[in-house]
């Protein structure tokens, strides 16, 4: 798929920024642990945050390829990093839609300069991939609403501002009676953890307690009991840009071990000449090349207002697992410098893994799947 001139431009500005600010300090970033505001402000000042959102809001209003494209080039220096352009236009996109007037105005131009970080907050200690089930209750008391409960595997959790919350008004059955509501993290009784994981430090994923929490009916995001579904198509967007996110990272890992492979000599001639070392390489490229086409195909279809579903889920069980294969031929090809953590390949081994569970595992994609083709035939919680 070719990109517009503009968007061009965005991918060229976007990648000259990784190659310089972030590539440089990547494994740094990570032993250190703990995202940076001033750089989150940094990418605010710089236009990368919110490029699909309104110009009103402090966006460039421009369509869901653009902050594809750009997500991925930010991936390409710091899959972490990346990850913030992808928050706020996901959760941008939702209060846009259904937050009131009051809090999206408040908010949206905060998060778009990088002054404010929102965390979408769905799963629970008893569970994810069956989100409709959760527990966290929601009750009104008034013009307000009380909120109690935990939010559990929650990314950006430990250093988020503000919360998209989803929490259960009504008595029906899964998705029938969950309400969305967003949560300054001010009020009192929130309280943030963080978890020691594998990777992805710096984006601080944990839990988040609500403890009688009060906010104001104005808060309540989307139509009461109706949150979830209403909410939920947002995820749709998310998917394929966290499938163009994994293409960025697999591809500096790709092109790391192309220009090695030029370099390292093995029996008196470049590993290059050797096929068991190129043509894992060429089939890694042909595959994060597939990928790359299919995530921009789904934003276009978001773009032209056209249903993606199906390939959004296409696009986030692919980029993950085939990443992380890709980045681990990478390092294989650096032999014993592969297995160094002087090299990047291992940490982008570990960040691009945390994406085979968080937001949708490759199961629950594959079940979405199936039921766009054959419907609740496919569900195996449908009543028959």
């Amino acid at each position: 798929m070719l990109l517009t001139e503009l968007q061009q431009q965005i991918a060229d500005a976007a990648k000259a920024f990784s190659l310089k600010t972030l590539l440089p300090e990547y494994q740094a970033r990570e032993r250190h642990g703990v995202l940076d505001r001033n750089l989150v402000k940094q990418l605010g000042d710089l236009g990368f945050l919110g490029v699909d959102l309104p110009e009103a809001v402090g966006g460039m209003g421009l369509d869901a390829l653009s902050a594809g494209v750009l997500a991925e080039q930010m991936a390409y220096g710091d899959f972490n990093i990346s990850a913030l352009p992808v928050n706020v236009s996901l959760v941008g996109s939702i209060l846009m839609r259904y937050a009131h007037p009051d809090v999206a105005g408040q908010w949206l131009p905060k998060m778009v300069a990088g002054e404010a970080i929102v965390a979408i907050c769905l799963t629970e200690p008893s569970g994810g991939s069956d989100a409709a089930a959760l527990k966290m209750r929601a009750r009104r008391d008034g013009d307000d609403y009380i909120l109690s409960g935990e939010k559990a595997s929650i990314t950006f959790a430990d250093c988020a501002d503000a919360s998209l919350v989803f929490a259960r008004t009504g008595e029906g059955d899964k998705a029938a009676g969950v309400t969305a509501f967003f949560v300054p993290h001010d009020c009192k009784g929130v309280s943030q953890t963080r978890y020691d994981d594998l990777g992805s430090a710096i984006i601080g994923r944990g839990s988040i307690f609500y403890d009688e929490v009060r906010i104001p009916a104005s808060h309540r995001v989307g139509d009461a009991g109706k949150g979830f579904s209403q909410v939920m198509q947002g995820f749709d967007y998310s998917r394929a840009l966290i499938g163009l996110q994994c293409c960025g990272a697999a591809q500096a890992s790709l092109d790391e071990a192309w220009a090695y492979s030029v370099d390292r000599e093995a029996f008196g001639r470049p590993i290059a000449q050797f096929q068991g070392v190129t043509f894992p390489l060429a089939e890694g490229e042909s595959q994060i090349a597939a990928i790359r086409q299919l995530c921009m195909h789904t934003l276009s279809l978001r773009d032209a207002n056209l249903p993606h579903t199906s390939e959004a889920a296409m696009c986030k069980w692919m980029g993950p697992r085939y990443a992380r294969d890709v980045i681990h031929q990478c390092l294989l090809t650096f032999g014993h410098y592969g297995w160094s953590k002087d090299f990047p390949h291992q940490q982008r081994l570990r960040d691009v893994m945390g994406l085979e569970i968080g937001d949708g595992t490759a199961g629950i994609m594959k079940l979405i799947i199936a039921r766009e083709r054959v419907g609740r035939h496919a569900v195996q919680y449908a009543s028959s």
